[in-house]
């Protein structure tokens, strides 16, 4: 089966190469697999039960999903939760990106999101996609996903022969400008019905006319747009037993994939309610509405408490108090050709098993009561966990983990998905470690309960 979660995903982020396609795609799944939806902005008065299964979203690059156990008490029973990410590292388009020729290239601006054109975006062939705002005749507004599919974009390298200037370090603003075509003779040759965009002089037209026929409306209709560049070429399975997973976007679709497939496969114990959140924006930080601080989940359980019970807020922090939370972003796998950067007894390893990160310093949510409480779900479940912790002369990294359980109270662990590369264009997994993220997700959902029936006998 670990081929097969592989190759699903494979397929999944090639088709579905930013944010909102994401949330887009998973959404769909969730629907064709008997999940309602819910949207924020209407009432949800009478659509909720006990037993049902629902899913809401934000901002189209956020969502939590739930199923709710058939016995669920509001108060006295809890949430089993996993949270991820699902934004990654990115070249944004600029709200102007139409720029001067340049000794006859047309150009693209663009703007790193988090770490986004780092060295290891040149000489890459990037697509690009996103949403598009669309004003329709009618006066009307909606959104559309564009996602061109061949490479339209490439940051040139200066060839080594120049020597020192080839050697860098490089200026972001002039020096990673993409390329997108040649000067053309005919350049403004926009037709009056175009000119209507308030688009048109902001980007380049014959941009706006990919767009515009990629989403199926006339170029006069596009109202606003949220690009990014992406690396186009499809992830693939390698090494010389196919052990292998080669991708770009795995942090953290990749963990997202997987809690959204445990969620599907499995049923809520009746005292529980199961539930994913993945959210926007934690490469940057997650204060944004659709980031991991923007209380999506919390303002999506408290209506569904409201429809399960008498609601109020004792019962609201007594169900926090009884849940338990899975912060499952990647992590990194042992590089064998920079083992020393690694701790000691500390080197996570591709296709073993789910890693419990854990940093003294706040960087992630684990302690001593979750890291227990995910080790016993571990062997009542027959799953086997890693551990990482940065040396003292590294850099931790952070997750969502902590702006969450600080923000609920809820207890709560940092475990994710071995990988190399992160942050890297394209990055390496194993191929069976998306199977036995499915198994581990799947195995607490199925049993973190009675877990905590006895953790609860201690008081913990």
């Amino acid at each position: 089966m670990g081929n097969n979660y592989s190759e699903a995903f494979i397929k999944a982020i090639y088709e579905n190469p930013t944010v909102y396609h994401w949330c887009n795609y998973t959404s769909e799944f969730l629907t064709a697999r008997g999940f309602q939806y819910l949207p924020e902005r209407e009432n949800w008065d009478g659509k909720i039960k006990r037993g049902g299964s629902y899913y809401t979203t934000r901002n189209g690059s956020s969502i939590v999903a739930f199923k709710i156990g058939s016995k669920w008490k509001l108060g006295d029973n809890g949430v089993g939760v996993i949270g991820c990410h699902i934004d990654a590292l990115t070249a944004k388009i600029k709200p102007i990106s139409k720029k001067a020729f340049k000794q006859g290239y047309r150009q693209l601006g663009v703007a790193p999101y988090s770490g986004g054109m780092s060295s290891v975006w040149w000489d890459r062939d990037l697509s690009i996609g996103g949403r598009v705002i669309v004003k329709s005749q009618d006066g009307s507004f909606s959104t559309k996903l564009a996602h061109v599919e061949h490479p339209i974009a490439r940051i040139p390298t200066l060839a080594e022969h120049f020597g020192k200037p080839s050697e860098g370090p490089f200026n972001k603003e002039t020096q990673m400008t993409p390329i997108i075509g040649h000067e053309t003779t005919d350049e403004d040759n926009a037709t009056d019905e175009e000119k209507k965009s308030p688009l048109y002089g902001r980007h380049d037209i014959k941009l706006l006319r990919a767009i515009a026929q990629n989403v199926g409306v006339s170029v006069s209709e596009l109202y606003q747009l949220e690009l990014e560049l992406f690396d186009s070429q499809p992830g693939a399975l390698g090494g010389l037993d196919r052990e292998f997973m080669f991708c770009p976007r795995l942090d953290d679709k990749l963990c997202s994939f997987g809690a959204i497939q445990a969620l599907v496969e499995t049923s809520a114990p009746s005292d529980a309610i199961n539930c994913v959140a993945l959210f926007d924006n934690e490469e940057i930080g997650s204060l944004l509405r659709q980031g991991a601080k923007g209380g999506l989940f919390q303002h999506a359980i408290q209506r569904v408490f409201q429809q399960l019970g008498d609601f109020d807020d004792d019962y609201l922090r007594q169900t926090f108090a009884n849940s338990f939370f899975i912060s499952s972003d990647v992590t990194h796998a042992v590089n064998p050709n920079f083992s020393d950067s690694y701790l000691e007894n500390h080197k996570p390893k591709l296709n073993t098993g789910l890693v419990v990160k854990l940093d003294p310093n706040g960087h992630t949510t684990s302690d001593g009561v979750s890291t227990a409480f995910i080790e016993e779900v571990a062997r009542r479940t027959g799953n086997k966990l890693q551990y990482f912790h940065i040396r003292n002369d590294g850099v931790s990294g952070g997750t969502i983990g902590p702006m969450f359980s600080s923000a609920t109270g809820i207890r709560s662990v940092d475990a994710g998905i071995p990988q190399l590369s992160m942050h890297s264009i394209r990055a390496t997994t194993g191929s069976r470690d998306l199977e036995l993220g499915v198994k581990m997700y799947s195995g607490f959902f199925n049993t973190w309960t009675s877990v905590d029936a006895d953790f609860r006998k201690g008081d913990i």
